[in-house]
């Protein structure tokens, strides 16, 4: 049995880095890479794939990310998945394990491994899901649109209301000039 790997929110400026780790009981339709279908296509995926599936899903947040450090999030996460499946072979999208021994890594096996494409929709889901909670919390930010990700909208909210609470304060945002968000 393969468990596929795959993570959402790497990048982002705000909110968690969440990691799926997917072991179908049986074949999906439709899989791909999150990014590669529409929300409403990804969210219909992510029903079936519950109930399809096996999963794990482990969320890091901001402040997780700020005292440890992005690298340590993804092997913890990854740790964590494959400790769930341990008796699974696990592949995982893109080209570095972040120190974890025992997975594979295939660059674009978000699109090529249904098991992968799987977990990259339960993990792109999942965290869109946990924004849109956090959303009416901080209305200025517009956290529904963007998701904490790094787009020009969010860039100008950031500019004109300053950071809030859920913003990833070690990251380094060249379009505000400044050396990090602390």
């Amino acid at each position: 049995m393969l468990c596929g790997i795959d993570e959402a929110g790497r990048g982002c400026l705000a909110g968690p880095l969440v990691v799926a780790g997917a072991v179908l009981k049986e074949p999906v339709a439709g899989l791909n890479d999150s990014k590669l279908l529409s929300e409403k296509h990804r969210e219909a995926l992510f029903e079936t794939l519950l109930e399809k599936s096996e999963s794990k899903i482990v969320f890091c947040d901001h402040a997780m990310i700020d005292t440890r450090g992005l690298s340590f999030c993804l092997r913890h996460a990854i740790e964590t998945i494959k400790a769930h499946f341990s008796t699974h072979d696990i592949l995982m999208d893109g080209n570095c394990t972040f120190g974890v021994e025992g997975i594979s890594t295939m660059v674009k096996a978000d699109a090529l491994v249904p098991e992968v494409s799987a977990a990259s929709i339960l993990a792109k889901v999942s965290r869109d899901r946990y924004m849109y909670e956090l959303a009416p919390l901080y209305p200025e930010y517009a956290f529904e649109k963007h998701k904490g990700y790094g787009t020009a909208l969010h860039v100008n909210r950031i500019r004109q209301y300053g950071y809030c609470d859920i913003h990833r304060k070690s990251f380094k945002l060249k379009q505000l000039s400044q050396p990090t968000l602390f």
